[in-house]
C-alpha cells in the first residue's frame, strides 16, 4: 500500500455526512468511506509505524448515550498514534496533535510540580517557544480560572499551571496538496517538533 493523499470525494463525503447524518446516508455511501475515506488513513498509518510506532483508527460511531446530539456517526475521521500524537480528517480539511490532553490526578499534581520547579519548568517553557517557533500551536484545555491550591499567585509560570492538559495542534484547510502523498510530509513535520513536548511529558509527568 502507498499513501497518497485523500482524494476530494473524501471530504466531499463529510460535507454530505454533516448535511445528512442518518444510516441512509451512510448506508449509501459506505464504499466511499471505505475505498476514499478509510483506506487512505490506513496506508498514512503503516506509512508512520516505522518511525512513531503502531496507530489505531477510532470508530466511526458517536457514543450517543448520554448526549443531547443523537446524530450516529462522527462528523471527521480520527486515528491515534499513541506514542506520537492524533490525526483527523473532516470536510474543514486536516489536523495533527500531540501531547496531553486529559491528565489524570497523579499526573497533573506531576506536571505542575515539574511546571513550578526552577529546572523543568524554563524548560518547559523553551520547548513550547521552539515549537511555536515551527508554526505550531500550543493550547492548554480545561484551563482554571484561577491558581491551582498551593501555588502562589504571582508565579513566573502561572498561565501553565492552571492548565489540565497541553497539546500541540496544527491545522490546514482544504487545499490540493491533501490529496498527494504530500499530506505525509507535513503530518510528520508535526510530529517531529512535538517530539520535545511528548519527551518532556516522559520524563516529568508519566
Amino acid at each position: 500500500m502507498t499513501f497518497r493523499g485523500w482524494p476530494s470525494e473524501a471530504l466531499e463525503f463529510y460535507e454530505g455526512l454533516t448535511a445528512d447524518n442518518s444510516k441512509s446516508y451512510w448506508t449509501a455511501h459506505l464504499p466511499v468511506y471505505e475505498r476514499q475515506v478509510r483506506a487512505p488513513m490506513e496506508e498514512l498509518l503503516a506509512l508512520l509505524e516505522p518511525e512513531f510506532g503502531p496507530g489505531k483508527i477510532f470508530r466511526p460511531y458517536r457514543d450517543v448515550r448520554f448526549s443531547k446530539d443523537k446524530s450516529p456517526y462522527k462528523n471527521h475521521l480520527a486515528a491515534s498514534l499513541p506514542s506520537a500524537g492524533y490525526l483527523q480528517l473532516s470536510q474543514d480539511g486536516l489536523a495533527v496533535g500531540s501531547g496531553m490532553y486529559h491528565m489524570e490526578p497523579a499526573q497533573l499534581d506531576r506536571y505542575r510540580r515539574a511546571v513550578a520547579s526552577d529546572l523543568t519548568g524554563p524548560l518547559l517553557v523553551d520547548v513550547i517557544a521552539t515549537i511555536e517557533k515551527a508554526g505550531i500551536g500550543v493550547l492548554g484545555r480545561d484551563t482554571l480560572k484561577t491558581v491551582p491550591r498551593g501555588y502562589p499567585k504571582e508565579h513566573p509560570r502561572l498561565g501553565l499551571l492552571r492548565h489540565k492538559g497541553l497539546v500541540c495542534w496544527k491545522e490546514w484547510p482544504p487545499a490540493a496538496w491533501l490529496g498527494t502523498a504530500a499530506a505525509s510530509d507535513r503530518i510528520v513535520s508535526v510530529l517531529r517538533s512535538a517530539r520535545p513536548l511528548r519527551e518532556w511529558f516522559s520524563d516529568n509527568v508519566g
